[in-house]
C-alpha cells in the first residue's frame, strides 16, 4: 500500500493502525473524527512519514505511511 502513497495524493488514516501505534501511546488517545472520516492530502513526505493536511480548520500532522490508504 504504501507504494501507493505520494506527494499530492488524497488518503484516510486506518483507524486500527493508529489507535494501536507507538505514537498513540505517546499522546491523547483520543482521536478527532475528522481524521478517519474525511480525506486529507499529502503534502510533503520522507521514508516513513507523510505530512497530511486536512480540509477542516486544523494544523496539518505527520503520520506513519503505514497508517494511511489511498483513496479516491
Amino acid at each position: 500500500m504504501p507504494a501507493k502513497l505520494k506527494k499530492g495524493a488524497l488518503v484516510r488514516v486506518i483507524k486500527e493502525k493508529l489507535e494501536n501505534s507507538t505514537e498513540a501511546t505517546a499522546s491523547d488517545s483520543r482521536f478527532p473524527s475528522y481524521l478517519f472520516e474525511s480525506k486529507g492530502e499529502i503534502l510533503d513526505m520522507n521514508d516513513e512519514y507523510a505530512l497530511i493536511r486536512f480540509y477542516v480548520p486544523t494544523p496539518n500532522v505527520w503520520l506513519r505511511l503505514d497508517q494511511l490508504e489511498a483513496v479516491e
